[in-house]
């Protein structure tokens, strides 16, 4: 019987490759045929999960939040506002041939459809016009990354989730603030963030005289939405304003910004008022919508 001691076997981990010296025994050569593919398995786990680390801490645009944090996205948080301010123009509570995205359960029962649309028409794997509609004012501010929310929502189930809770407005310069924030996510894709709106499509809200003339008009329009003829500035405008999910804290925040910018009047909106008025009757469309041939 060999009466010598077993040689110390040394592997170097920067080095998986290298089994280092000689193996009198079969069994040692056995457990090192067995390390190496161990230790080559924890290094691919880990240069993957900082690369994953890396990926995530990347995302930027709307629900980069929830992209960065590794959060499946949320109606609420994340869909609700890219619908407002890229799809309601069409997809509102006021239309009568299309989905009312801005709706959770209509949007969820839709979900599949609105990926293909938002997402493979885009990418040119499907066969119906992306949308929203190439060249579009909401196709120029949709960003590639509010793309890929809307896909990894449905993706990931398509879950409700919660509104983010908003901070409440103590004084009129914070609710200035707040409501810029609104107007950006919202507004600007339909009136422009310079507040110019579009020639024959949109109206301006720089310097409106429709706008200064009655705020209570322009609070009932923001809570109830409106369609048909407006004159704003001696021009005439014929486009449906749809009514957004939105609560009196917001309406009244995104009202007070755009009454202290583009050179408007300086009013300052309540919450109280939009409260107010939320419970009267909205005001009449100048022209009242064509009634539907099959009613």
């Amino acid at each position: 019987m060999d009466s010598r001691p077993a040689q110390k076997v040394v592997i170097d981990l920067n080095n998986p490759t290298a089994a280092m010296h000689t193996y009198p025994f079969p069994n040692q050569r056995r457990r090192i045929r067995f390390i190496r593919p161990c230790v080559l398995a924890l290094l691919g786990c880990l240069m993957l999960t900082r690369a994953f680390a890396q990926n995530s801490a990347a995302g930027t645009g709307a629900g980069a939040d929830s992209l960065a944090t590794n959060q499946v996205p949320t109606y609420l948080r994340d869909i609700q506002p890219i619908f407002m301010g890229n799809c309601s123009r069409c997809h509102n509570e006021q239309t009568r041939f299309v989905y009312n995205w801005l709706d959770y359960k209509t949007a969820y029962s839709d979900r599949w459809e609105i990926r293909r649309r938002v997402w493979d028409s885009w990418k040119g794997s499907y066969y119906k016009e992306s949308m929203p509609i190439a060249n579009s004012p909401e196709s120029l501010a949709l960003t590639d990354e509010e793309r890929q929310v809307i896909r990894n929502w449905v993706d990931g189930g398509g879950l409700q989730g919660v509104a983010p809770v908003q901070g409440v407005a103590k004084s009129k310069t914070e609710r200035i603030e707040l409501g810029h924030k609104l107007f950006t996510s919202i507004c600007a894709a339909c009136h422009q963030p310079t507040g110019q709106g579009r020639p024959n499509v949109f109206p301006p809200l720089a310097g409106s005289d429709f706008l200064n003339a009655d705020k209570n008009r322009a609070i009932k329009i923001v809570i109830f939405g409106r369609q048909g003829e407006v004159v704003v500035n001696g021009m005439k405008f014929n486009n449906n304003m749809p009514k957004f999910p939105l609560s009196d804290q917001d309406i009244a925040n995104v009202l007070t910004y755009v009454y202290n910018s583009f050179g408007n009047a300086g009013l300052e909106v309540t919450p109280d008022e939009v409260k107010i008025l939320r419970s009267q009757l909205p005001a009449p469309s100048a022209t009242p919508p064509p009634k539907n041939i099959f009613e």
